[in-house]
């Protein structure tokens, strides 16, 4: 057996974020995330570990407080579509109206080429957000 087969626990994918107030905003007050470590206090901070179940994410500002630009990089945000984020989730429709009373603006749940239904959504900072299960 390989010695990371016997020990490795767990993944916590690390994304960057222009404004943590808004990316905390989305995944803790939206889908639901919990802060389990922060950098500081108050949602202003650098940095965050949340954790959903048995889901980790970390996000980190992608520019120190005093060198953050006014308004984000369409370049470096251009690059986030490289990035997507796929969930588990039973109950896709459920989960489509919940997030339409959200706010949230996204397309009607669809049948994906691999026999799963799904509904994608950006976050903030552009990354897109799967959530899926396989159709019965």
């Amino acid at each position: 057996m390989n010695i990371l087969a016997k020990q490795m626990q767990g993944m916590a994918p690390l994304l960057q974020v222009f404004d943590m107030p808004a990316a905390l905003k989305f995944y803790r007050n939206v889908l639901g995330f919990e802060v389990i470590q922060a950098s500081g206090n108050g949602d202003d901070m650098d940095w965050v570990l949340l954790k959903l179940n048995s889901i980790e994410l970390m996000l980190n500002t992608a520019y120190e407080k005093e060198n953050r630009p006014p308004e984000p990089n369409e370049q470096r945000i251009a690059a986030h579509a490289d990035t997507s984020l796929y969930f588990g989730y039973p109950d896709i429709d459920e989960l489509y109206g919940y997030l339409l009373s959200r706010g949230m603006h996204l397309k009607e749940p669809q049948i994906t080429g691999y026999g799963w239904k799904a509904i994608y959504l950006l976050d903030p900072d552009g990354y897109l957000l799967c959530f899926h299960w396989p159709v019965a």
